[in-house]
This record gives C-alpha cells, structure tokens and sequence, in this order.
C-alpha cells in the first residue's frame, strides 16, 4: 500500500491511502501515519483493505500531491547514514583524506533534526546562498519498534515503509561541524521527502537484500544530473538499523536513511552536487557546478522499470529565508 499525510493544519497531517496508479486516494480512520505505526498490528489490516478498495474502484477522489506534507511530518528519530561507499572513496581521493577507520566494516550514521521534515512540493527556504546550498537524494525506511540489541535479519523484519528522501544540505558549515567531532547541526537543515511512504510489497521484487534496487533520477533546473542505482549500498538497511539499535532502543516511526545514492560509474551521475564538483576535481583539476541559488528546482524520482513512481515525485525550489 501507498500512505500519504495531508496537510489539514495539524503537526502529524491527515492519513491517506493512494492507489497504486497514484490517481485516487481515501482518507484513513487512522488519524496520522505515526499513530499508525505505533500501533501497526492493528492499523496495518484495515489499512490494507482500504487500499484495496481504492486500487479497485474507481469511486474516490483524485489524488493531489500538492495537499501532501513529508509521509511522517515528525519523527522519533531520524538517523542518517553514509551507505554507498563510492560516494566516501571519492570525496577522500578529491579532498587527499585519510580512510575512515573501519570505513567498510562500520556503517557511518548521524542523528539528524527530526521534528520539521519538508512535503514534496513547494518551496524550501535557506537563510543565505553563500552557505553552499545542496541536495542529496536518498531512499530511507520507517521501522516499527526495534529492541536495544536486535540483529541486523530481525531489524529488517522492523521495515515497515520505504520512502525516498531529498537530505538538503549546507556544504560551508560541514568542515568545521565535522572537525568538531560532536555531529552536524547548522549543516543539515529540514529534511525533504517524496509524497509516498510505501509497504516493500509495493516494489516487489525491486526491494531485496535489504536494498531498495532502483535508479534515483535526479534534475537540477529541469537538467538531468543523475540516475544511479540503489541496489549498490554496500551496508544494507538491516546492517544499518542494527548498528542504531546497538546501544538504545528506536522506537516505532524512526527513520533510517541510506546517505546519497552513488553508484562507481560515472555514466550513472551523481545525486548531490558536492559529488559533481569532486568529480570535476579529480577528472579536471577543479570543480565548475555551482551549488544552488535562489530560484533553483530540484526534483527527484525513483523508477521502476514500466516508467511508474512508487514514491510520486519530490519537486521543491530553493528560497530565501
């Protein structure tokens, strides 16, 4: 099934279940997706035949992506990491970093702001152009309650929603806050999200190993820039999640992000522009792609191979403050 939360001026929007076309949608019983994942059991079932109804009948209304807010407007937790290893190898090669300490064997997770993710569509405001503004697209996954402990085969049986993610960025405050060694916080500002948080089902068999195996096709300005494919994550969501739930509990409606997807072929661009410019660095001695400015688009779809949008579209343009 689809889930959508419109906004009806609440903090946690109006549940909605949307057919698999993405053409109607009804409103669920269950007041926000996060009561619902606290009491999935339960909601999950008639969640579920609400959506067959709406999958089978033509007698709803239409659906609008513009009414959406973020799947989850609030979250327990966001938790974010850095999955696709080719995306670390080349900020090292550009920049002549050392390696990360068991870069290949420990996932790289930070814990990000939870409680003012961004809808699909509209504007999305930025105090100042000269803090390096850039996207970075990503999939992620909405877990039910995972135990303190749990291994990484249990945590994926935890997955209950896949999304997909648009984590804005501002490059000029990384270095500092990175060498800072206490984690991002002016660098990592409200997170984005496609219309759509789906079951893996929805996906089948796109969804395997613990990986969402779909190209992310990226446009900046209506220009494409990227389309690599996520089934090359190194760590899978499993190994992820267990890594979060080594020390503490994570509660029903956390969400774990995979980092930027990248793929080792440069034919597959690049899903952020910080990686566009490294490349640049590397391949011609330095970077020419600016980063993003007032006025700017973004717009971000996963595909499947018959051309549909599980996630529907996230399609936001860069504001002043």
């Amino acid at each position: 099934m689809k889930l959508a939360s419109y906004n009806d001026g609440s903090l946690d929007g109006q549940l909605h279940v949307v057919s698999r076309d993405l053409a109607r949608t009804a409103r669920a019983d269950v007041p926000s997706l996060l009561a619902a994942l606290q009491n999935w059991d339960a909601a999950a079932p008639a969640l579920q035949a609400l959506s067959d109804r709406v999958n089978n009948s033509g007698d709803f209304p239409p659906f609008d992506p513009a009414l959406c807010m973020a799947p989850l407007p609030r979250a327990p937790a966001w938790l974010d990491a850095s999955a696709f290893l080719n995306h670390g190898r080349l900020m090292d090669q550009a920049f002549g970093n050392d390696p990360i300490p068991d870069f290949e064997t420990i996932p790289l997770v930070y814990q990000g702001a939870s409680d003012d993710f961004r809808g699909p569509m509209g504007n999305v405001e930025f105090p100042s152009q000269a803090d390096m503004i850039d996207m970075e697209g990503e999939f992620g996954v909405i877990l039910g309650h995972v135990p303190m402990g749990t291994d990484a085969p249990a945590c994926l049986g935890a997955v209950r929603l896949l999304v997909q993610i648009n984590d804005w960025s501002l490059r000029a405050f990384g270095p500092r806050e990175m060498r800072c060694g206490f984690g991002f916080v002016q660098a990592k500002p409200a997170t984005g999200f496609a219309p759509l948080a789906i079951t893996p089902d929805e996906i089948t068999p796109h969804w395997d190993s613990g990986r969402i195996h779909l190209p992310l096709h990226v446009w900046i300005n209506d220009r494409p820039v990227g389309r690599a494919h996520g089934g090359e994550m190194h760590f899978d969501f499993g190994q992820i999640i267990a890594h979060c739930a080594r020390t503490r509990h994570l509660t029903a409606g956390t969400i774990i992000g995979s980092g930027t997807v990248s793929n080792a072929d440069r034919a597959a661009g690049s899903s952020c522009i910080s990686e566009i410019r490294v490349i640049e660095k590397i391949d011609q001695g330095t970077p020419k792609t600016p980063f993003l400015s007032y006025g700017d688009r973004v717009r971000m779809q996963a595909q499947m191979p018959d051309g549909s949008l599980p996630f529907g579209t996230l399609d936001q343009r860069v504001v002043p403050a």
